[in-house]
């Protein structure tokens, strides 16, 4: 069975040693050794990544990656490259679930800051794999945007989402849809339909989780 998160995994390690510690990415003011602590951070420090998600923990976990930044950055794109069994997100069990769709973005968010970049022709399994998430991603991203939304993948589904309203249709590959939910709509090739301000609106939202 394909290892969808290993390959992007190693993938994206690949590309942060060529690309050394200070090449941009997509995510504002992180350079490549600060995507990687987040990662290390991800995997490592339940406590500190919890502030991802829960803001009284978003200093705590702020200080956490930026002292797991300050190491040597061949040893930080190690363990980036090397989880450990025991995390909570990355151990066989769990790793394809919780990795495939993160490793996927965070690859792109260092891809895609690089002049002349083009989007992959992804393996058809992992772009079932992406689309099959894209429903829990659709329905947080989008859970208090005021409009209703039909998200699309030709060849492989369609989903709803929004709090109602005026009605967009946003339509893309898996890969393209999950970069634009997660946030990522500036780098993300998709079409969206509908009134030109509602539009304009989805196209500048905070999105993500």
């Amino acid at each position: 069975m394909p290892r969808y998160a290993r390959s992007e995994r190693e993938a994206l390690a690949d590309l942060l040693l060529d690309l050394g510690p200070d090449a941009p990415t997509i995510d504002a003011g992180w350079t490549t050794r600060d995507l990687a602590a987040h990662l290390v951070v991800r995997e490592r420090r339940p406590d500190a990544a919890a502030g991802v998600l829960l803001r009284p923990l978003r200093r705590h976990g702020e200080a956490v990656r930026r002292r797991v930044a300050a190491g040597p950055y061949p040893d930080l794109v190690a363990r980036v490259r090397h989880p450990p069994v025991w995390s909570p997100v990355s151990n066989p069990l769990t790793d394809e679930l919780a990795n495939t769709l993160e490793f996927f973005i965070h690859h792109e968010d260092v891809r895609r800051a690089r002049p002349g970049w083009l989007p992959r022709d992804l393996p058809a399994g992992l772009a079932a794999a992406l689309w099959r998430r894209g429903a829990t991603l659709a329905r947080l991203a989008l859970r208090r945007f005021p409009a209703d939304l039909l998200i699309q993948a030709p060849g492989h589904g369609e989903r709803t989402a929004g709090r109602g309203g005026e009605r967009l249709r946003v339509v893309g590959s898996p890969g393209e849809l999950a970069l634009f939910l997660s946030g990522r709509q500036r780098v993300a090739r998709v079409q969206v339909d509908g009134p030109a301000a509602p539009a304009k609106r989805l196209r500048t939202a905070r999105l993500g989780f």
